[in-house]
């Protein structure tokens, strides 16, 4: 069996991530793993003067330094992930799993699915999930939601306000009460955004990134941007139709 070295940083206060990373890798790789753990501060400090590094873990394979996490993912051919690369996935994952719990509170509340309530149930329940990932770090979301957003540019209140109005309308839109008051606002803020949006992107054709699920991804601003404010605009319309008809 092919043989590697690891030493990792394992002490009571700390536990290094990228060596139980490293170990696990090597393991999928068909390694035996002599899996040495640096247990104090001294010995970790000891340890890196000794091989000229700075950081650990480190592995070698064949008494060859290989480097860390990251120099092993490469060593083995695997593809490291650019933390700054644009990405949908935050959103795609928001949206999937919104939609199972419309289709499990849809079907708790019939033994069925009604399509138009799947609908209104899943609009509803994402702007909630959305909002909650933006009330995570309201610096954060402000930062980058400044930088699109026509109203939250002119009235930087407005950006930390925002959060709470979205939350509201998508909790108050799944229990169908407060309808005449939070749909508008669904339907205010949904425009300005949708409005904001197509002009940052379609019109200015600046290349931005997304607040939409907190100022600290990496979504880029268009399309599903745009979707999210439409279907705000939408279930402020949809909502409040009773009353109107």
């Amino acid at each position: 069996m092919k043989k590697a070295i690891l030493y990792r940083m394992v002490t009571d206060e700390h536990i290094c991530p990228y060596g139980i990373k490293s170990l696990d890798l090597l393991k999928r790789q068909g390694f035996e793993v002599e899996d040495n753990h640096l247990k104090t501060r001294e010995q970790t400090d000891a340890f890196k003067k000794k091989h000229d590094v700075k950081t650990t873990p480190q592995t070698f394979i064949e008494d060859t330094k290989v480097g860390g996490y990251d120099s092993l993912l490469e060593y083995f051919g695997k593809a490291k992930k650019d933390k700054n690369k644009k990405t949908y996935t935050p959103i795609y994952a928001v949206f999937a799993v919104t939609f199972g719990l419309a289709l499990a509170v849809s079907w708790l509340m019939n033994k069925e699915i009604v399509p138009l309530q799947l609908l209104e149930l899943f609009v509803a329940i994402s702007m909630s999930v959305l909002a909650i990932l933006k009330l995570r770090d309201l610096d954060s979301f402000t930062n980058q939601f400044i930088t699109y957003d026509i109203l939250g540019r002119r009235v930087v209140r407005y950006a930390y306000v925002y959060p709470f109005i979205e939350a509201g309308a998508g909790i108050f839109m799944v229990a169908k009460v407060g309808l005449l008051i939070v749909s508008p606002l669904a339907f205010i803020i949904g425009t300005i955004g949708a409005v904001s949006v197509f002009k940052a992107v379609y019109i200015d054709k600046r290349d931005l990134k997304c607040a939409c699920v907190g100022g600290d991804s990496n979504v880029p601003l268009g399309f599903i941007s745009l979707t999210e404010n439409l279907m705000m605009m939408f279930m402020g319309v949809w909502m409040i139709k009773d009353y109107i008809i």
